[in-house]
């Protein structure tokens, strides 16, 4: 790539091309952009503020092909797309671009099914609490944890990346976030079932979140030790690299079942959904972690982190069980990738209160105290409501989820919320569903599920429930009998402002 050369980005209000141009400028070359939307329509048009970049809103006009040395499409653009018909300027495609430009920096990655947007943004709080500059895609209102977004983040400006890596149930997601970005260390929250509609089985979707094992190759992974299918993974991919396990020193709860790599049913001794105690006759079963939690009080927010070297005593601003374990895992990251003590790491744990949108108190409403959480597939909802549970006592609880793991996944969540909540409020059109068929083979039930009024709302990946349908569910919910109401699900997060209308 010549740095005299015009660089013509089509698409820079969509994020691919909004990055794209924005790592180009900051490498120094010449940019320009056009986008058929208007400025004022633009979604990211803010994060091309500073940049010096020309931007042709609302057109693509003659004089952006002229001024372009070469043109970079978006990925959505088909080669055949009129736009490009007379189009006599090279093209240089997005994968292209990857591979021209590299991170030039070390980048570690945190991938699992539940607990990976806690981990990034705590991790992210240490760097920048000990002036490190983790990269930023500063897409306002994206997640950006799947697909070509993380891989074009690592190439931003940075000292360090720190990469959320999900998946949207697409096989070959994570192996090409993980590949493209040159990642040298991971950590591994958990696996459990999620995205069964796009992949089938448990077993199918936990081979996606390996491919972050077999992809990381010889680099370094900090793993939930207790949880059966990571260690599974690891054994059956025979990851060559280092590998850092930690769990939590709990007294079970509840005994699940999962499936093992082997493909038999194993019993886990349950400290959180998934993650707990373990054995096969495959031989996998749980051991003996390098870092332990102990002495753990939730009430006081505390916990006691055995270390290879030595004792620390750990002051969280979070709350739950769950958190234990994100916080060890981050703990061990800071140390081992961002290479800080210990005595440097824990002010920015205590100091922690978390995200927006997990357990997350939004206000007081009728002397009743409203909180949201994210939560949206099985083992999130059952965590958190058994966190709930355990810190708070009774609470309704407003459904507005939509499982990604179809019918199976609805069930599974609708039993979790019965077994913990006082009262439930089904506002989404699947928990509806299913609260209907319970309320059927079990007329006593009416005394605890009060059905929502449902729209005509259409779900949208995990967003399971109309702005009306919340905003009825959270009225209904107030007029119950109970002093806490827990709206879960990310119709419940997006609309969370309802809360101050009422």
């Amino acid at each position: 790539m010549n740095k005299n050369s015009t660089y013509g980005v089509i698409g820079v209000c969509g994020a691919n091309g909004n990055l794209i141009a924005r790592i180009l400028k900051q490498r120094g070359y010449k940019v320009i952009g056009t986008d058929l939307s208007f400025k004022k329509d633009c979604r990211f048009a803010k994060s091309l503020e500073g940049y010096d970049i020309e931007v042709y809103y609302g057109q693509t006009p003659e004089a952006f092909f002229k001024k372009s040395d070469y043109i970079i499409p978006p990925l959505s653009l088909p080669e055949d797309a009129e736009i490009l018909k007379n189009c006599e300027k090279p093209i240089l495609t997005v994968n292209e671009i990857i591979e021209l430009i590299r991170p030039e920096k070390p980048v570690f990655g945190i991938t699992g099914t539940n607990g990976k947007t806690t981990s990034t943004t705590l991790l992210k709080k240490i760097a920048y609490d000990n002036g490190i500059k983790p990269s930023e895609h500063d897409l306002e209102g994206m997640q950006g944890n799947a697909e070509y977004i993380p891989i074009l983040q690592s190439r931003l400006n940075g000292d360090v990346g720190i990469l959320e890596v999900g998946t949207f149930g697409v096989p070959g997601t994570v192996g090409r976030i993980v590949n493209h970005t040159s990642m040298e260390g991971g950590l591994i929250t958990n696996i459990t079932p999620d995205h069964l509609n796009d992949l089938g089985s448990f077993m199918d979707y936990a081979n996606v979140k390996g491919e972050f094992i077999r992809e990381l190759g010889e680099g370094t992974l900090i793993v939930n030790g207790q949880d059966p299918t990571i260690m599974g993974l690891l054994r059956e991919l025979d990851f060559k690299g280092e590998v850092i396990t930690f769990g939590v020193d709990e007294m079970p709860e509840s005994i699940g079942m999962k499936e093992c790599v082997c493909g038999k049913e194993i019993a886990v001794k349950e400290i959180i959904s998934g993650c707990g105690y373990y054995f096969c006759q495959c031989g996998i079963t749980t051991p003996q972690v390098d870092y332990i939690a102990t002495n753990v009080d939730l009430a006081n927010r505390t916990f006691d982190l055995h270390t290879p070297d030595e004792k620390i005593t750990v002051k969280m601003g979070v709350d739950g069980l769950h958190n234990v374990y994100n916080l060890t895992g981050v703990i061990i990251a800071a140390h081992k990738f961002l290479g800080l003590p210990y005595d440097k790491i824990l002010p920015s744990i205590a100091s922690f209160t978390g995200v927006s949108g997990r357990m997350e108190e939004v206000a007081k409403v009728k002397g009743k105290d409203i909180f949201v959480d994210y939560a949206h597939n099985p083992a999130g909802v059952e965590t958190v409501l058994k966190e709930f549970k355990k810190l708070f006592g009774d609470f309704t609880t407003v459904i507005t989820v939509s499982s990604e793991s179809g019918y199976r996944g609805d069930v599974d969540i609708f039993n979790s919320v019965l077994k913990f909540s006082k009262f439930i409020v089904p506002a989404s059109v699947a928990s509806h569903k299913i609260a209907i068929e319970k309320l059927t083979d079990n007329p006593k039930l009416n005394d605890r599920i009060f059905l929502n009024h449902l729209g005509d709302f259409k779900k949208t990946g995990t967003l399971g429930a109309s702005e009306e349908e919340v905003r009825d569910g959270l009225k209904k919910a107030l007029n119950l009998d109970c002093e806490m109401v827990i709206a879960i699900g990310e119709a419940a997060t997006h609309y969370k402002s309802l809360v101050f209308e009422l």
